[in-house]
């Protein structure tokens, strides 16, 4: 832990909608799409309140479908910062779903996502540390290095490959069209 390190409670987010028509698919059910953006939204929120900095989006990994999200329901998000490098910050999301009739309330996604801190020419600069007060936050913090290697593993077995060379293009035909 390093001297500007703040705790995780610091960037913790809390988001609240309620799920309507315009929102699902045909199964009465929230596109996973429309939550991956409030999954970005929130995350951008909350590394951004860690490191008081303009973030961008590096990276959305592991992000787990449980359970789907009814229309009606309220979706509840919350997001922290669970670990940091030098200039980027895992965020940490989990959404539940509430039955407003019922008050019954399940977990429906898990996610993790990268940010960056930039400045004003979108290149990285540093961010504080981070370190957990809570046991779920410890069990977050500890286990986040593994997800780093994956990711970096990931990333170079998706990126540093040589691509195969594009197709030819094929010479304009010569045929004449019937005119």
């Amino acid at each position: 832990m390093t001297q500007d390190s703040r705790p995780m409670s610091q960037s913790r987010t809390i988001m609240t909608e309620m799920v309507f028509p315009s929102e699902t698919n045909h199964h009465g059910t929230m596109f996973g799409g429309t939550l991956m953006l409030y999954i970005d939204k929130i995350g951008a929120i909350a590394a951004t309140r860690h490191c008081n900095r303009p973030v961008v989006t590096a990276s959305q990994d592991s992000l787990d479908f449980l359970s789907p999200i009814q229309v009606g329901e309220a979706v509840e998000l919350e997001a922290f910062v669970t670990w940091t490098r030098r200039s980027s910050m895992e965020v940490y999301c989990v959404v539940r779903a509430e039955n407003l009739f019922t008050g019954e309330r399940r977990i429906t996604t898990t996610a993790f996502s990268t940010f960056v801190a930039v400045d004003a020419n979108n290149r990285p600069i540093p961010v504080p540390g981070v370190y957990p007060e809570t046991d779920e936050e410890r069990k977050l913090y500890e286990s986040a290095p593994e997800r780093y290697q994956q990711r970096m593993k990931r990333r170079e077995l998706r990126y540093s490959t040589q691509r195969a060379p594009a197709p030819a293009s094929t010479p304009p035909s010569t045929e004449k069209t019937g005119q």
